[in-house]
């Protein structure tokens, strides 16, 4: 496939979010137009659409590639995310609902104070920024190998062209569009994992039940895995599964900005549980499609690159037929730009409203400043892309999930001692402990092997830098106040 084809694909497919952000919003709408979506949005469309933030290019390229490595593992991570967002649905929802949040780490400031407020604020920041840079240079690698080298232009510059790109058709609708965009993104993934499937199971030669039997009796379908020290170990799995959900959902500004557009909690509820439906069944087609993607290459003996990452796009580039190397192209773009347009106006969102005391200031400088912070969180992004490039040595679903264990862990400390506690903290020394849990998490789990009998940390050290903050929140408390009763029998 020549990279002129690939770069018109491109181009047309951002024209087409272009214009969705055209249709989708007005010259001089208000911030509360960009932040919620006047909170109007279809509750239907929101859970769709949420489909493409939450999975992004690493899901796309990382999950099919771990197949050969973890089998079906990773489903018991996802069977863990389930009951993560049921606590999210019906523990933090009603709570934000209830306060009429615009930005959801103002609880921490009712709740706490000053002090834990910017910092729960100061970690989704850390959090996200460095999250969705991560999942955005996945899809930059792999645009920069399958157009821009051959076209002689240098990682930097194709970077700061996506990133300009994402700018320009969200700088002005913000969450009015990003819900519209967001759900033809989504769409668009979908297809090219359906026509990948399609035509691997074509060649093949295997009907619909003829794929399933095929992938039930491969090497690559165990789901389920009780060796305490494997790093498959169900329980390890699952729990940290519900964590990771809770916290990267229900804890997360990007992806509860989403539900808060919704017109009420019932409705925001409505679309939590049909959002875990459809996350369960596009998972489980991931690893379908990773199974089958080794299949394809034992069968055609096609020699694969050592990297997961690196097998999807090897195979839609180099051995698939150019109609279902169009549907990858389209689909890694799609999926991946639908997690990083998001995140930028949810970070938008957060650094205004948490740090800029939005409700205190004029309309006028309200969009103003608004606009400033969005354009200044479009470069950081683009520079962190560019850093990693030359940091990373690792599968980029694993520093994903790395990064969230140490950088939501904190956050999930706040909010479990917040809501499952009527204690007051000195909130001048909740920074401390919340810097002090993820270094602590660090020492602790590079040392767990020697230290825990051989046991060795995985995605679950988000649970432990989770339960040391809230034992530090725990030395740093006091007896309950009268406001904190109120606030929580409300």
């Amino acid at each position: 496939m020549s990279s002129t084809l690939i770069l018109g694909i491109i181009s047309a497919y951002f024209c087409v979010l272009i214009l969705i952000s055209f249709l989708t919003s007005k010259k001089g709408e208000s911030t509360d137009s960009f932040f919620l979506a006047n909170r109007q949005s279809p509750w239907y469309v929101v859970a769709f659409g949420m489909i493409g933030t939450s999975l992004s290019g690493v899901t796309f390229i990382s999950i099919p590639g771990m197949v050969e490595k973890a089998q079906f593992s990773y489903l018991q991570l996802i069977f863990g995310n389930m009951l993560g967002y049921f606590v999210v649905a019906l523990v933090l929802m009603p709570l934000y609902y209830r306060l009429n949040l615009v930005s959801i780490y103002t609880y921490l400031e009712e709740r706490f104070g000053f002090w834990s407020y910017k910092t729960g604020a100061a970690f989704f920041l850390l959090s996200r920024t460095l999250g969705a840079s991560i999942r955005m240079f996945l899809v930059a690698g792999v645009l920069q190998l399958a157009v821009f080298d051959e076209m002689g232009v240098p990682f930097e510059v194709s970077v700061a062209i996506t990133i300009a790109l994402i700018w320009v058709y969200t700088f002005r609708g913000g969450m009015k569009t990003i819900i519209w965009t967001d759900t033809f993104q989504t769409l668009a993934m979908l297809l090219c994992v359906g026509i990948s499937i399609s035509m691997i199971s074509n060649e093949l030669n295997l009907s619909f039940s003829g794929m399933v039997d095929t992938i039930s009796d491969s090497k690559y379908s165990q789901v389920f895995f009780w060796d305490v020290k494997d790093p498959r170990y169900f329980f390890k799995q699952f729990f940290s599964g519900a964590f990771i959900s809770i916290v990267m959902v229900g804890l997360d500004q990007d992806m509860m900005q989403k539900n808060l557009s919704c017109k009420n909690l019932k409705e925001a509820q409505k679309n939590m549980f049909t959002f875990t439906v459809i996350i369960m069944i596009v998972n489980i087609l991931f690893l379908s499609l990773g199974a089958l993607l080794y299949l394809y290459a034992g069968a055609k003996g096609i020699g694969l690159p050592a990297k997961g990452d690196d097998v999807f796009p090897f195979l839609a580039l180099n051995y698939f037929s150019s109609f279902a190397g169009i549907a990858f192209i389209l689909g890694i773009t799609a999926i991946t730009y639908a997690s990083a347009d998001s995140a930028l106006t949810a970070l938008t969102t957060s650094f205004c409203v948490d740090f800029l005391d939005f409700k205190n200031r004029p309309e006028t400088e309200r969009i103003r400043l608004k606009n400033w912070v969005h354009l200044g969180f479009s470069v950081f992004m683009g520079l962190i892309i560019i850093a990693f490039k030359y940091l990373n040595n690792e599968s980029v679903v694993q520093a994903v999930f790395k990064v969230a264990g140490y950088t939501y862990g904190p956050l999930l400390g706040l909010y479990a001692f917040g809501v499952f506690t009527r204690l007051a903290v000195r909130d001048r020394l909740t920074p401390v402990v919340c810097v002090l849990a993820p270094i602590l998490t660090y020492i602790i789990s590079s040392n767990s092997v020697q230290w825990l009998w051989g046991y060795e940390f995985g995605f679950e050290v988000l649970i432990l830098n989770g339960a040391l903050t809230f034992l530090g929140l725990l030395s740093i408390s006091y007896k309950k106040t009268e406001f904190i009763d109120t606030l929580a029998d409300s």
